[in-house]
């Protein structure tokens, strides 16, 4: 996006949950993790692209030992309603026999985690546990729920903190909605 067009667009969107509420709630989830995680030694998969901020700032948060590896992994063609997934990268470190902890920016239709979990079993995971930073309250019935959540956002196109808008605004510390026309 050019940056002219991303900034005017930051400048017409609502704040949905600042700076501030963001670091609270990523207390809280470190906490909550590491109470159910602290002695398993988990393997900690970041989702790429949009858990890299969450999945960042979250790690030094857990003081335990664990392994960290990444997947990217997306939904394709007209498989996306059975939930079929793309691996543009798998894990490079084995599942088997592990608990694992994936870590997203948001559950929106939980379609493509429902999947990534479902493929993390298979691959012989000992349990598969999702961390999303945000949760979409958009009224539908979702094929999955995360284990840990840091806040609720609305049904709306939302951005910032890993979320981003035509690939801007990623970086943001806080996140924003587009404004209902």
């Amino acid at each position: 996006m050019e940056p002219n067009k991303a900034r005017a667009l930051l400048a017409n969107a609502e704040l949905i949950h600042s700076e501030a509420a963001i670091q609270g709630a990523l207390v809280e989830v470190a906490g909550a993790i590491r109470q159910r995680l602290s002695e398993k030694n988990p393997l900690v998969l970041c989702v790429m692209t949009g858990g890299v901020i969450f999945c960042g700032q979250l790690l030094p948060k857990l003081d335990f030992p664990l392994d960290f590896d990444y997947l990217h992994a997306t939904r394709y063609g007209p498989e996306t309603q059975g939930g079929k997934i793309s691996w543009r990268m798998a894990p490079w470190t084995s599942v088997k026999g592990r608990s694992v902890l994936v870590i997203d920016d948001i559950l929106d239709e939980g379609v493509t985690l429902a999947a990534v979990k479902e493929s993390l079993i298979r691959l012989g995971a000992a349990e598969v546990m999702l961390a999303v930073f945000a949760d979409k309250e958009n009224g539908k019935q979702k094929p999955i729920s995360a284990d840990f959540v840091g806040l609720t956002v609305p049904d709306r196109f939302v951005f910032g903190y890993g979320m981003d808008v035509d690939g801007a605004w990623r970086n943001l510390p806080a996140i924003y909605a587009m404004k209902d026309d």
